[in-house]
């Protein structure tokens, strides 16, 4: 089997958090719902939905510098088919604990909502260094990029905070 070790990590992912989501889902669908930040009232303003656009569509500009994502960002096999459940299950679970968490208890602690969403902004870049396993320019891209986006949508959660 090609690529056994990216299918391995992959399956790891998907069971532990997708375990994760399917536990906290059955338990209490509409509670999860909007533990996530999906609210009945569809909370969220014009100009966060343009910013988390706008974010997105530049990650996935940095993202594609890279070779091997480049030469693969548009074709469809099984491996991108598993890799994409794997990113949703990792981006619910990496909401919950760098929005959700982090945010919720440096709020809790009287921090001001600037310090809340550099600190989760920090965190999200700190996990995601480990690209720079591969090379140094993976890891520093993976870490600028995921600290913006850390920031991006550490702001689209203060908003929705307020």
């Amino acid at each position: 089997m090609k690529h056994k070790s990216v299918y391995l990590m992959l399956a790891v992912i998907i069971s532990t958090m997708g375990t994760f989501i399917v536990i906290n889902a059955l338990s209490n669908f509409t509670g999860f719902m909007v533990y996530l930040g999906f609210t009945p009232d569809g909370s969220g303003t014009l100009i966060s939905w343009i910013l988390a656009f706008i974010v997105t569509v530049l990650y996935c500009y940095s993202a594609a510098k890279n070779s091997d994502v480049k030469r693969y960002m548009f074709k469809l096999d099984v491996l991108k088919c598993i890799s994409i459940v794997a990113a949703v299950c990792a981006g619910i679970v990496e909401e919950v604990v760098f929005r959700k968490w982090v945010m919720d208890y440096l709020d809790s602690e009287g921090f001001s909502i600037f310090i809340q969403i550099f600190a989760s902004g920090v965190a999200f870049s700190v996990v995601h260094v480990i690209w720079g396993i591969k090379s140094i320019k993976a890891g520093v891209n993976a870490a600028i990029s995921t600290f913006l986006l850390g920031l991006a949508l550490g702001a689209i959660q203060g908003e929705s905070m307020n």
